[in-house]
């Protein structure tokens, strides 16, 4: 079992920054790739970024490509999630999620995921 606990949200300005932080608990972290989501309401929720277990590969959606940067730190089990130049429509609940396998955009692979945290941008 892992848990998992998003940070970071709140409210900024259109063209401004956020990160975000995921700390996970439970199961050696490093045994998991992780990934993070965001879903507004009534749309799926879809993928935005992720990252292998060591750091080594990362992935994004073509809507943050360039703006936003998925790191992890496997010493402090946390995965991060910088988001510069934001966008209104990045505004969402944004979700961390561990992957016993390898980086998939695909949400149905992820085994754990956190509670999700606000990200509101205003234009």
């Amino acid at each position: 079992q892992v848990q998992l606990h998003e940070s970071g949200g709140g409210l900024v300005q259109a063209g401004g920054s956020l990160r975000l932080s995921c700390a996970a608990s439970g199961r050696t972290f490093n045994n998991y790739a992780m990934g993070w989501f965001r879903q507004t309401p009534g749309k799926e929720r879809e993928f935005v970024a992720g990252i292998s277990r060591y750091g080594g590969s990362t992935d994004y959606a073509n809507s943050v490509l360039g703006r936003f940067t998925i790191s992890r730190d496997n010493a402090k089990n946390t995965v991060y999630l910088q988001m510069n130049s934001l966008k209104a429509e990045d505004t969402a609940v944004y979700y961390c999620a561990a992957n016993g396998m390898t980086i998939t955009t695909r949400r149905q692979s992820y085994d754990y995921w956190g509670q999700g945290t606000q990200v509101t941008v205003s234009s």
